[in-house]
């Protein structure tokens, strides 16, 4: 992706993994916290987010990440986001980096406007401090 990100959550991994194999299938879920950075938006990723990745027979891996951000939006004032984070990954691993649909829903109204009208793209990275997911407003680089 182009442009600077509008959020940037570096994630952390609270606990261990919980995973189910079946015969032809696995179902892994992945509890995380983490902290956020962006233009729009400065907070903490609370301690009840957790991706679930379901990989099927056909090698296909779904992801999809369900988390509360607790901070500040741009106006200064208090927020809170609640994310769904969804990603389609072929060929069984998590390629890096990898490609996801998000979407928010927010008490802000400052971000409201923009978060439940506009299209945004992830983007996760594997950086030397971690995994970063990235928020990049697609409207942005629409011309």
């Amino acid at each position: 992706m182009h442009g600077d990100p509008a959020m940037d959550i570096h994630v952390e991994i609270t606990s261990q993994p919980v995973t189910l194999k079946g015969r032809h299938e696995e179902v892994i879920m992945i509890p995380f916290s983490g902290t956020v950075t962006g233009r729009l938006f400065q907070g903490t990723v609370e301690n009840c987010g957790v991706d679930t990745q379901i990989l099927d027979a056909a090698g296909v891996r779904r992801l999809s990440a369900r988390y509360m951000m607790t901070g500040t939006d741009m106006a200064g004032r208090p927020a809170r986001i609640y994310v769904e984070n969804n990603a389609i990954c072929t060929g069984g691993d998590v390629p890096m980096p990898f490609r996801s649909i998000p979407v928010f829903y927010t008490d802000s109204e400052a971000l409201a406007p923009i978060l439940h009208s506009r299209r945004f793209i992830g983007e996760g990275r594997q950086e030397a401090d971690g995994l970063h997911i990235l928020f990049f407003d697609l409207s942005e680089t629409d011309a």
